[in-house]
């Protein structure tokens, strides 16, 4: 489609690593109250979709602008979405080199990358990214257990998904007991995604684990 040629353009022609690096979870913690709204803020500068949306986001990221850097990061969901991996990850991760630490649209952009990367088929990397997000900052955010619990079930690591599935429901037991209530605080993510975490949530029904 001419919109995704046009798009990735402005991706990076140079290529880091396919995968990133290993990352070791934390230990899990027994309550996650954090909103940590910051990382899960939307980027979207313009609603929509298509070759007008795609021409006025190549626009603002090729621009100087306070919008640039939200326009770059859209545009690499919009490619990933679109089945355009590569140009994807690339403008992804020539984002996120450009990010400091310090930068506060680093957390929302390696919480959307590791979302496309999952909905891409791959979850390994996806925990990568998400688990960046769990270092450094002293909050134990709201988003981890049943997030993280459904990347390691999708990587088989079962228990470890319980695990995490557990936090979840020791800190909001009325809301992760059961599926009922997926639609309402899982807004965004997809239907297969809810049936995914609904299996980790009949796997933690079956055998509850003990806290500690």
């Amino acid at each position: 489609m001419q919109w995704l040629n046009r798009a990735a353009a402005i991706a990076v022609l140079w290529w880091i690593s396919m995968a990133a690096p290993a990352q070791g979870l934390p230990p899990i913690q027994e309550f996650y109250f954090d909103e940590d709204a910051s990382t899960r803020q939307a980027i979207e500068v313009i609603d929509g979709s298509g070759d007008a949306v795609v021409s006025r986001l190549v626009r603002l990221a090729e621009r100087e602008g306070r919008n640039a850097d939200r326009a770059h990061a859209q545009l690499a969901a919009l490619l990933m979405d679109a089945g355009r991996s590569d140009e994807g990850k690339a403008m992804y991760r020539q984002l996120l080199a450009r990010l400091d630490q310090n930068n506060a649209l680093r957390r929302p952009v390696l919480w959307r990358f590791g979302w496309s990367l999952y909905r891409a088929g791959e979850p390994e990397v996806a925990l990568a990214q998400w688990s960046e997000l769990l270092g450094g900052r002293g909050i134990n955010p709201g988003w981890a257990p049943p997030t993280l619990a459904l990347v390691l079930w999708k990587l088989d690591r079962r228990e470890e998904a319980v695990a995490w599935y557990a936090a979840a429901v020791r800190t909001w037991p009325s809301r992760w007991s059961g599926t009922a209530q997926y639609p309402q605080w899982l807004p965004d993510w997809r239907e297969d995604e809810r049936a995914t975490l609904a299996e980790v949530q009949a796997a933690w029904s079956r055998a509850r684990p003990a806290w500690p």
